[in-house]
């Protein structure tokens, strides 16, 4: 595993927490020591204080997503596991930034990609992701529908190993739109997108109501829940697995995964912060990679072995 940050600045953590901890520069000459972590050492453009944010280095914290993004792309990693940003210091630097998901999709050039979470037993996948809640309607098209639909199916096949995955498909109106009473999105876009795609063989069930979908007789022998927005899935989601979730970008050309959570800036530099989603994500990242490995090895005939990851 390589951790692409400020050296110097990583030692002067380790020694305020005490910790007993090798770093070295990547990429380590000769031979690594076994308990050593190899730093990708990208200097910060000013020194920076635990748990105070300095949009000097705003674009800094960027260019670590960029070089992990090239490293990936170049077969360099294997995957990028990314720790959590803070937004708003991002825009207080004249940057629009929304967060790592669409950042990573606009620099792939990807016309769409899919937040997934997947924690303590379940996966929770989105069809809209950073919208107000008043913009979500107009942005479930049948197009936008379809596409999360096919890029979850095809990850969930590729990155996980699933065959013909089973997928529960949330309604968008309280009561799944009571039959066009309570809105029509379900009429009109949600179920004739289903319909479309079970035609095509994919395993789809809904739209469902919300409020009753997340109950363990429905979620039995599901393998992914489809949520229209991000407060829909992603409470209960978070409810049952908080600091051991892991955020999956899906339809990427490479993996990538994250926390659960976000900076937490109160405990910076305390050493009280719970570091359980970062090493689940790390794990789910090297999980992805064999599973992306043997896929491209069952397709091609060929080998391929060895998983390290960017963070």
């Amino acid at each position: 595993m390589v951790v692409l940050g400020d050296i110097d600045m990583l030692r002067e953590r380790k020694e305020l927490l005490g910790k007993q901890l090798t770093l070295e520069r990547y990429p380590a000459a000769g031979q690594r020591q076994a308990a050593a972590l190899e730093v990708l050492h990208l200097p910060l453009a000013r020194p920076c204080q635990p748990g105070r944010l300095d949009a000097a280095n705003s674009p800094y914290v960027l260019s670590l997503l960029d070089r992990a993004l090239q490293g990936c792309r170049a077969g360099e990693f294997d995957a990028m596991v990314t720790a959590p940003v803070h937004k708003g210091v991002i825009n207080d630097a004249g940057i629009p930034f929304t967060g790592h998901t669409e950042y990573l999709a606009e620099r792939c050039g990807v016309p769409q990609v899919v937040m997934l979470l997947a924690g303590a037993g379940l996966r929770v996948a989105l069809a809209t992701t950073h919208l107000a809640l008043k913009d979500v309607p107009a942005a479930i098209t049948p197009g936008s529908l379809e596409g999360t639909l096919r890029v979850l199916v095809a990850a969930l096949e590729r990155d996980f190993g699933l065959s013909r995955p089973r997928i529960l498909v949330a309604g968008l109106n309280p009561h799944g739109g009571e039959s066009g009473y309570l809105g029509r999105e379900e009429i009109e876009v949600i179920t004739p997108v289903l319909e479309r795609l079970r035609g095509e063989g994919y395993d789809l069930s809904g739209p469902l109501p919300a409020d009753t979908l997340f109950n363990p007789e429905r979620l039995h022998g599901a393998d992914c829940v489809l949520a229209m927005y991000h407060d829909q899935g992603l409470p209960v989601l978070k409810f049952a697995s908080f600091g051991g979730g892991v955020n999956v970008t899906l339809g990427l050309p490479v993996i990538r995964t994250s926390v659960d959570h976000g900076t937490a800036l109160d405990l910076a530099g305390s050493g009280r912060a719970d570091p359980g989603s970062l090493f689940t994500a790390i794990q789910m990242a090297i999980d992805m990679a064999r599973h992306a490995a043997q896929a491209v090895t069952h397709s091609a005939g060929g080998s391929r072995t060895g998983a390290h990851a960017a963070s």
